[in-house]
């Protein structure tokens, strides 16, 4: 059989390659200059509209018009009626996603009320952001994941606070723990979905109708897309980098707290990620289907969790912190099971032509 172990880190581009170490010298970077300017912290938050960060809006725009690009989407509708697709998204995204991320939060902060209630609003803050970013890096299915980030969306308006009542009120009292009274924003959560994915979705989806009509199909693959891609990675760090200025001080000033707040996130990551991509294997996904689920049902939307805590119960306090915290351990986690989805597509789907390798030789990135 041929080795296809090193095809895809041959084709990754020099940013790619490295994406570890620029994450890390970003997180440093960040922190460096939230202490060094004083005042940093203070201006970035005054650049809201609306509870949304202008300056990381745009980090995570320019993160996300790539990868919405790079979408065929004539083939969305044939990825739309895959039943089996969608049914098992959407029971990991909205039934088992934010239950084990309920469980987490009682068994990890049991005597923690506000963290525990911002871990909680977490898991209900499905990802629609930097999801396109790890699962374009992973091969993972480019149409199937702006499909099921639509489908998020759309379940993100309708759902976030029909599930906040029920796991923050109902099921403590049916299992008879401390209960939290609280009422979302529901323009906060249109909102954040209209920007953080109705923007770039329509400008990817535009550049792709102009850029096929004015200058042919294989101008846009072959010249247009390579020439764009670099900018994902950099709207990525650039919000990094961003994060860590504006959260550096709450960091450092509790520790502890951050390190309460991280331990079930790692465990949630981990085991959302491989439990959804060995379930995607086990009903006979290809590998690219496998990695979108794995990838859409372990990342979370940390900007809508970010800015409902805020809005709900103030920016200093603990349930904003665990929003704060999600983004920092979720990025180098995820990036780090990019790596895990590469090793493993290669072991778990021999024969498989949208396995890293195979599918870098007959769809160039």
């Amino acid at each position: 059989m041929e080795d296809t172990t090193s095809q895809p880190v041959e084709r990754m581009s020099f940013l790619d390659r490295f994406l570890p170490v620029w994450i890390m010298l970003a997180m440093a970077a960040g922190l460096a200059l939230g202490r060094a300017v004083p005042g940093l912290s203070g201006a970035l938050e005054r650049l809201e509209v609306g509870g949304i960060s202008l300056p990381i809006a745009l980090g995570l725009l320019i993160m996300m018009y790539p990868p919405l690009a790079k979408v065929r989407y004539d083939k969305t509708r044939e990825i739309a009626t895959d039943t089996r697709l969608m049914a098992v998204s959407i029971i990991l995204n909205w039934i088992l996603g934010p239950a084990f991320m309920f469980a987490l939060a009682w068994i990890f902060l049991p005597g923690e009320p506000e963290l525990r209630t911002g871990l909680i609003i977490v898991g209900l803050a499905r990802c629609i952001a930097m999801v396109l970013v790890w699962s374009d890096l992973a091969c993972a299915d480019r149409e199937a994941t702006a499909v099921l980030v639509a489908i998020n969306s759309v379940f993100q308006v309708l759902m976030f606070g029909v599930l906040g009542w029920f796991y923050l009120q109902i099921l403590p009292s049916w299992l008879g723990l401390e209960t939290t009274s609280v009422e979302f924003s529901f323009w906060a959560i249109v909102s954040s979905v209209l920007v953080f994915l109705g923007i770039p979705l329509l400008a990817g989806l535009l550049s792709r109708i102009i850029g096929e009509r004015t200058k042919g199909r294989d101008w846009y693959e072959n010249t247009f897309l390579p020439r764009i891609s670099p900018f994902a990675l950099i709207g990525l760090l650039f919000t990094i980098v961003l994060l860590f200025a504006l959260q550096g001080d709450a960091i450092i000033a509790a520790p502890l707290d951050v390190a309460r707040i991280a331990l079930p996130l790692l465990v949630y990551f981990v085991v959302m990620f491989l439990g959804s991509f060995l379930l995607g294997r086990a009903i006979g996904l290809d590998y690219a289907k496998s990695t979108t689920v794995a990838f859409t049902a372990s990342g979370n939307n940390f900007e809508l969790a970010i800015a409902v805590a805020i809005g709900t119960f103030g920016v200093t306090s603990g349930q904003a912190l665990a929003g704060v915290v999600g983004p920092l351990i979720e990025v180098p986690v995820l990036v780090a099971l990019v790596y895990v989805a590469l090793a493993m597509g290669r072991r778990l789907f021999p024969g498989d032509t949208t396995a890293p390798g195979r599918r870098a030789q007959r769809d160039p990135r």
